[in-house]
């Protein structure tokens, strides 16, 4: 999997390209959360839910559909929640929605770049297959934070820099040029 940090760097990137006029730090943490939240299905390890399951880690959780749904849900919750601010609520929650969405769809494709794991079910419930791209250049990250603190935990920091860090900066710095162009 790619780091907290990869992940939150991607929903950010994209509030900041897509939805700036919604970029707050309310939205800012809500849309990270929404990045990193499939991978709470490691609590399945917990209950004695294999790896291998679509159930378990880097199964359903991390499928497209999950993310529809889960970041959907999220999108209603946040505009219902904050439905008294100055934002246009018709446009904030269609806005707000698809950057959470987007946020969490980008979890598992992030996954998809490590060269770890078993793969995502990306297409569950249609396809329980765990797949990944056929390029991988991310270092998969250590599930500790004490690991982090490694050799190991700096190479992947590294490489998520260069693959993840690099093409968030210019994504945001492309939408800005067309944006005022």
């Amino acid at each position: 999997m790619a780091s907290l940090f990869g992940h939150i760097a991607v929903s950010t990137a994209i509030g900041y390209a897509f939805f700036p006029k919604h970029v707050r730090p309310l939205t800012l943490i809500v849309a990270g959360f929404c990045a990193f939240a499939p991978d709470l299905d490691v609590l399945s390890f917990r209950f004695g839910i294999p790896y291998s399951s679509e159930w378990g880690h880097r199964g359903w959780t991390h499928s497209l559909v999950f993310a529809l749904i889960a970041g959907g849900l999220i999108g209603l919750m946040f505009s219902a929640i904050s439905g008294k601010t100055t934002w246009s609520r018709q446009t904030t929650w269609r806005h707000i929605t698809a950057w959470f969405v987007l946020s969490m769809a980008s979890h598992p494709l992030l996954d998809m770049l490590t060269n770890g794991g078993r793969g995502c079910a990306l297409w569950w419930p249609f396809s329980i297959e765990r797949i990944f791209f056929p390029w991988r250049p991310i270092q998969v990250s250590p599930m500790s934070v004490s690991d982090f603190i490694s050799p190991w935990g700096l190479e992947v920091l590294a490489s998520e820099v260069l693959w993840i860090g690099f093409p968030c900066m210019g994504l945001v710095l492309l939408a800005r040029m067309i944006q005022k162009g």
